[in-house]
């Protein structure tokens, strides 16, 4: 298993994401439907995270197969409803503020920072298998029925291959999700405070 904290993030360029998150948990006290409803949408990030790590071979093969057979980026899905949630079990207007904040963030300048570079870090690499898989597997909203590639694309992928904790743990995804288990144990327990006597 890999170590699951990773030396990038402790950057200081994340400092003031560091300390928002320390402001919320001093400051947050969710309600226990925000808690509920958030707690929710981080979970099945988690789940969609989980699982699209558990496929994913970075570089050496086009991954076709589990969410990737569904959408191209299962873990961008995942982290934003991630931070969805996040925001949505802050409650109130921390939760109206990070949902301002982080939304549009995500839509204009995160995920299509991240779409432009890989896409075309893959389509170097893979070609017209590639542009084929682009065009017809969305990007974040899930197809319903799995595609079924072609053989040429098959040949560069590995479409038997299945969910591996191993690779789950080579992609870095250890960390993520204990992670979210603390911050989820920590508004569990600032929801629990908010209930009882003030």
């Amino acid at each position: 298993m890999r170590n699951p904290i990773r030396i990038k993030n402790l950057r200081l360029r994340f400092a003031p994401l560091y300390a928002l998150g320390f402001a919320l948990v001093i400051f947050v006290r969710p309600g226990a439907v925000e808690y509920a409803l958030g707690a929710a949408l981080i979970a099945v990030g988690a789940v969609v995270r989980t699982w699209g790590a558990g496929h994913l071979v970075k570089t050496t093969r086009l991954t076709v197969t589990g969410p990737y057979a569904h959408l191209r980026h299962p873990l961008y899905l995942g982290t934003l409803l991630i931070g969805s949630g996040a925001a949505v079990m802050a409650g109130g207007w921390w939760a109206a503020g990070a949902l301002v904040v982080f939304v549009p963030w995500f839509f204009l300048d995160y995920f299509p920072r991240k779409e432009r570079t890989e896409s075309g870090r893959l389509e170097e690499l893979y070609g017209e298998a590639f542009r084929d898989y682009r065009a017809a597997v969305p990007a974040l909203l899930p197809r319903v029925s799995s595609w079924d590639p072609s053989p040429a694309t098959s040949a560069l992928s590995d479409p038997a291959r299945r969910w591996s904790l191993d690779r789950y743990s080579e992609n870095n995804e250890l960390g993520t999700l204990l992670a979210l288990v603390a911050l989820v144990a920590v508004f569990g327990l600032r929801a629990l405070i908010a209930l009882g006597p003030t």
